[in-house]
């Protein structure tokens, strides 16, 4: 669906104040089951817009390592790999 001009679409809102985006809509914005959306208010309005994620938008998500060190991927990776490994040794010890 190509949207070139502003178009109105009704939903419904129940008595639990969930609404159903409309079959139009949410193909345009390629909507599935469990997709989030975002609501912005401003001036007496509501925008609602698909809420995805990128990569780049979740850099410095979790702030500086609390020990200072930064790691390299390939230093992630062994570390993993590493206590995959003791894990699965503890598991077949017991």
């Amino acid at each position: 669906m190509s949207v070139s001009r502003k178009e109105t679409f009704i939903g419904r809102m129940t008595s639990k104040g969930q609404t159903t985006v409309p079959k139009e809509v949410r193909d345009y914005l390629g909507l599935s089951e469990g997709a989030q959306v975002e609501w912005i208010m401003e001036d007496g309005k509501a925008t609602v817009r698909p809420r995805t994620l990128r990569a780049v938008d979740l850099a410095g998500f979790l702030g500086k390592p609390p020990n200072g060190v930064s790691l390299t991927v390939e230093e992630m990776d062994e570390a993993i790999a590493e206590a995959v490994i003791e894990r699965f040794n503890r598991a077949v010890k017991r």
